[in-house]
């Protein structure tokens, strides 16, 4: 035991595992830049996608003059799709507030739909038979076989809520990502409304010129453009707009552009005022964390910090006594 501590402890080993650490921190800094895939330009490629659907479908409507029977999608196929199906869980769990929450998670296809109903109900399965097996088998808890079921049941019970955390989880990331960007993306929207754009031009150029700094903002504007072009009533473009994000100050801007529209107020005007509200909010969220910083700080001070620097203060002393006492 003495010989390995006093290898570790060694000046040589110690330079070279630093020096170790020090080059494979290097080759991943260089390297991840080039594992990494265009996020952008795949993201940008699915909302022309999406748009071209949205064109297409307009069109039908209008040859056909049946509204009900156009779909955004195509209905999923799949195993997912007949379990779905034949549990009846669409009737189940699908409802409007579970289709706003997946909008906002950036989830907006059927097939999003069918994989959350389907994971819904096959989540505490194999939460259950995983833990089941890793308690059974694999591992050995001391614990007799009713305590070790009663675990297994209880993690098949926390995997029922599994599907809701993730998709919490990914809206609240989206949505951070997006309240970020948007102050900046409202200062490019007033420049281009007041250099005489039109809103739907505006919408479109800054939802390029924003894709950099947020991929999500860069949907959602690209969205309200197709649906600026094509809905009939464009109340409904910015409410949407409003509903998919969750956002209040989105909302806020919604509801300016809604009513500087119905009202013939200057857009400019009402950008302008929601542009310095948004950023003041962007603003005092960024005091709000910095206050709460010390309190949470404090905890891993004692913990971490205070011990070693008793050990550095002390450690001379206390090393110099029991010299001192042989």
């Amino acid at each position: 035991m003495s010989e390995l501590i006093s290898t570790v402890m060694n000046p040589q080993m110690v330079a070279t595992m630093l020096g170790a650490v020090c080059v494979f921190a290097t080759v991943l800094s260089v390297a991840m830049p080039m594992l990494q895939r265009d996020q952008m330009n795949r993201r940008m490629k699915e909302m022309a996608t999406e748009r071209n659907k949205m064109r297409s479908i307009r069109l039908a409507e209008m040859s056909s003059k049946d509204r009900q029977g156009a779909k955004l999608r195509t209905t999923p196929k799949g195993f997912m799709l007949r379990i779905v199906e034949k549990l009846d869980l669409r009737n189940r769990f699908d409802n409007e507030e579970l289709r706003e929450d997946l909008k906002r998670a950036g989830l907006r296809s059927q097939a999003h739909v069918v994989s959350f109903l389907f994971f819904r109900v096959a989540a505490p399965i194999i939460s259950f038979i995983a833990t089941g097996i890793y308690v059974f088998f694999l591992y050995d808890t001391g614990y007799p076989p009713s305590i070790n079921f009663m675990m297994a049941v209880g993690a098949g019970f926390l995997g029922f809520y599994i599907p809701n955390i993730f998709i919490s989880n990914r809206a609240q990331k989206r949505q951070q990502s997006i309240k970020q960007a948007f102050p900046d993306a409202l200062d490019m929207l007033l420049i281009c409304v007041q250099s005489g754009m039109s809103i739907e031009l505006a919408f479109a150029k800054v939802g390029k010129e924003i894709a950099p700094q947020s991929l999500e903002l860069a949907e959602e504007m690209t969205l309200t453009t197709a649906e600026l072009s094509y809905l009939q009533d464009r109340r409904m473009a910015f409410e949407n707009l409003a509903k998919r994000t969750g956002l209040p100050g989105v909302k806020g801007v919604t509801t300016a552009l809604i009513q500087a529209e119905r009202y013939g107020t200057p857009v400019g005007q009402a950008l302008r005022t929601m542009a310095k509200e948004n950023r003041e909010m962007r603003q005092s969220e960024a005091e709000r964390k910095a206050a709460a910083l010390p309190p949470k700080l404090t905890v891993p001070m004692i913990v971490f910090f205070l011990p070693v620097l008793f050990i550095a203060i002390l450690g001379p002393a206390g090393i110099s006594y029991s010299n001192m006492s042989r």
